[in-house]
């Protein structure tokens, strides 16, 4: 999968969250790897001070990290869901 660090690149990456169960939340903190996952509550918290590329490397670890119920994404969402899945 080819990673594009552009805005709309990430807008697509927003919007596997949006319908997910989890919560995506840009707020500033400390944190060392740039986010926080709160799984009880499925909030994940990205640093807002990140730069464009580095909201999108976040978002990308996020999204092979925890379990989303594919059968809430459309098409679209789903195909990009799993490239990033599968990338290694």
């Amino acid at each position: 999968m080819e990673i594009k660090y552009s805005r709309h690149f990430l807008n697509k990456l927003e919007d596997i969250f949006s319908e997910s169960d989890y919560i995506l939340r840009y707020e500033k903190g400390n944190f060392k790897s740039g986010y926080c996952i709160i799984n009880d509550t499925k909030v994940v918290v990205v640093n807002k001070f990140y730069s464009l590329e580095g909201k999108v490397n976040c978002l990308l670890d996020i999204l092979k990290s925890i379990e989303l119920d594919a059968r809430q994404l459309n098409s679209k969402n789903l195909k990009l869901f799993r490239e990033v899945r599968e990338e290694n």
